[in-house]
């Protein structure tokens, strides 16, 4: 049984996947950010009750 021929692919729009790209790697540094400010301050809460 033959298979068909694979379809056309359709056209990509470079310059909007270039600005999705953009704006999903802000967002990851900003997640990044939060993420590494409240494990600071966890470490600093941890080691004022070790010591104090």
């Amino acid at each position: 049984m033959p298979t068909a021929p694979p379809r056309e692919m359709p056209v990509q729009q470079h310059a909007a996947l270039d600005e999705e790209e953009r704006a999903a790697r802000t967002i990851t540094y900003g997640v990044g950010l939060v993420a590494g400010a409240v494990v600071l301050v966890l470490i600093i809460v941890v080691c004022a009750r070790l010591v104090g």
